[in-house]
């Protein structure tokens, strides 16, 4: 898993420095260099590659496509350390299109922890006059298509390959990408190649290693290291980028990372 949340939090510092780069051209490099290697492994494995759960894969793709593009938005605006930890509160979207979705239930302290990670953002945007309301609007909105991606694969199930259902994100972010950014398109130069084809290795591998973890290790004691993917970023940030956080921004960060890794505790209980 630490292996996982350090291939992500290169791969979103790389986005942040290319944010010259339109964002379209991100995601279309970003889901290119996935898309090859997702299928080039299927094809190896032969594993059935259209699936069997099409129609709820393709919904799927098309909300991984609208959060990976406000996300990736939202870098334009804000520190990538703040976005990273913003992006966190997809879990408790999830939990609540779930209890309507899917007839779960939450457990009462489970909707405290909710309330109490909101808070952190309140304290994130309201005592620290820096946070972009644009950016912080973006990520949040991110935050919400992310959670629904989460309902709409546990939809699916085990019915078809985790990887397949990957493909189909993959797929529908290079061709929509790829036609969204032709009219912006900016021809990379020098090292700016390598970065952005390094965007979707970092991503595959970040996908693998985590999926590797879910499978050998309890859920309970994985998830919450996913967590320590803001650490990361939010050295990178400072180091890379000269990011500074007031002591509200960090507060708040904490208040929602506590938030949502009390709730993985608690969920699993």
């Amino acid at each position: 898993m630490i292996i996982s949340t350090f291939s992500f939090s290169l791969m979103n510092s790389f986005v942040k420095y290319l944010n010259h780069f339109p964002t379209f051209e991100i995601v279309f490099f970003r889901t290119i260099g996935s898309l090859i290697l997702g299928t080039s492994y299927i094809l190896i494995k032969k594993i059935p590659i259209l699936g069997n759960n099409r129609r709820f894969m393709i919904f799927r793709a098309l909300a991984g496509l609208t959060a990976m593009s406000l996300f990736f938005m939202s870098l334009k605006y804000l520190p990538v350390g703040t976005a990273v930890s913003l992006r966190y509160l997809a879990p408790i979207y999830a939990a609540i299109f779930a209890v309507f979705l899917l007839k779960e239930k939450l457990k009462p302290f489970q909707w405290f922890l909710f309330l109490f990670a909101f808070a952190g953002v309140l304290v994130l945007k309201g005592f620290d006059s820096n946070i972009n309301t644009i950016g912080l609007l973006l990520v949040l909105a991110a935050s919400v298509f992310s959670g629904l991606v989460y309902v709409l694969i546990r939809k699916i199930g085990n019915s078809d390959h985790p990887l397949v259902i990957v493909n189909y994100f993959m797929f529908t972010g290079t061709v929509i990408g790829g036609i969204l950014s032709i009219n912006n398109w900016i021809t990379p130069k020098g090292v700016d190649w390598l970065l952005l084809l390094s965007l979707g290795v970092f991503g595959f591998f970040g996908q693998v290693f985590m999926t590797k973890a879910f499978q050998i290790a309890k859920t309970n004691l994985v998830a919450p290291l996913k967590y320590i993917e803001v650490i990361f970023t939010i050295s990178v940030g400072i180091f890379w980028f000269g990011d500074i956080y007031s002591l509200w921004s960090l507060l708040g960060i904490v208040m929602i990372l506590v938030a949502l890794i009390t709730n993985v505790i608690v969920g699993k209980k």
